[in-house]
């Protein structure tokens, strides 16, 4: 087997993975189980990044790769976990979704995501560009996550799943920016998911909740 032909199939699990991982935070319902499905999402773009430094050979991807990694595999499911156990609330009490609903609609939207990219599916014509549907899927499945979660930290998933989806698209359309600009877009979303989940925090301890469909009609 050639290594041209494995870093395909590399290519194909990973972003099979992103996909696959995409869905399953959409059917989960407890914080704990999308924190574990996260990680690995996490780690299949870390993999997409090794793969693509592979084939282009160039260590800064591979750099970018390794940090993507320790930051979206591990570092951002453990702080999520970790404000998770403090909040004490682990299941979405009532999804604006069901399992059944949601997986038409992944569906739908992936099937959106390969007619929008079709000009770029063309106009590439390599393995990268052919997989670039799964990025823009991701992105539209992780809005859909954030759309129809009520808890907090369920939210919070959301946005680090559309936030996966951006760096896939950009990793498959241009190979990736260059590495001081991915270096801080990925401390920028570190920051951003410390914020939110101190905010979910402060929300609990103040309306003893984490629900943020209790909180739309709150007064002075």
């Amino acid at each position: 087997m050639s290594s041209s032909v494995f870093l395909s199939q590399l290519l194909a699990a990973a972003t099979g993975g992103l996909l696959l991982t995409s869905v399953l935070l959409l059917w989960r319902r407890s914080i704990s189980g999308s924190v574990v499905v996260l990680a690995v999402q996490g780690g299949c773009l870390g993999g997409l990044a090794l793969v693509i430094a592979g084939q282009e050979g160039t260590l800064e991807l591979l750099l970018i790769a390794l940090v993507l990694t320790a930051v979206k595999a591990v570092a951002i499911p453990v702080l999520i976990r970790w404000g998770a156990d403090r909040i004490a609330v682990d299941q979405e009490s009532a999804p604006l979704v069901n399992p059944t609903s949601g997986m038409l609609l992944a569906a739908l939207l992936t099937t959106v995501a390969y007619l929008v990219t079709r000009p770029i599916q063309s106009t590439q014509g390599t393995d990268l560009g052919s997989a670039v549907p799964i990025g823009i899927a991701v992105v539209l499945i992780g809005f859909l996550v954030l759309a129809t979660r009520r808890q907090a930290m369920g939210q919070i998933v959301g946005f680090v799943t559309v936030d996966n989806g951006i760096s896939t698209t950009a990793l498959l359309t241009a190979g990736g920016l260059p590495a001081i600009v991915e270096l801080g877009v990925m401390a920028d979303v570190l920051l951003v998911v410390t914020i939110l989940v101190i905010l979910a925090l402060r929300i609990r301890s103040t309306f003893h909740t984490t629900d943020l469909s209790d909180l739309t009609e709150l007064r002075d």
